[in-house]
């Protein structure tokens, strides 16, 4: 996903609303949807995207390594979410280099 924010280590990145790509790998239990086929028995993917979205909207933060930690600990509030992998990117950043940074973690941990 694509969403502007104001993160950098650069006072001069946090000014202006600049863009970031979210990718998002995230490893859930669904035994119960397996069997249920019901929506309330699996994440909701549309609450997990815009919460996403708000928390790189209005955060701002001069560590990449810091948004995807916050971004972590919200996914984790679902205890269905066993493992979840972030990448963070900057595009266009360094000469048209996109510097990215991920994350790897485990509820509960």
């Amino acid at each position: 996903m694509r969403v502007l924010g104001r993160h950098g280590a650069n006072p001069s990145e946090r000014e202006q609303p600049q863009p970031f790509d979210l990718d998002l790998v995230l490893d859930v239990d669904v035994t119960r949807a397996r069997h249920s086929d019901a929506l309330e028995d699996t994440v909701d993917y549309a609450a997990i995207e815009s919460r996403v979205r708000s928390i790189v909207e209005t955060t701002s933060f001069a560590l990449l390594e810091r948004l995807g930690q916050e971004i972590l600990e919200a996914l984790f509030a679902d205890p269905r979410i066993a493992h979840a992998e972030i990448a963070i990117g900057k595009p266009g950043l360094l000469g048209g280099a996109t510097p990215v940074v991920r994350l790897r973690a485990r509820n509960g941990s």
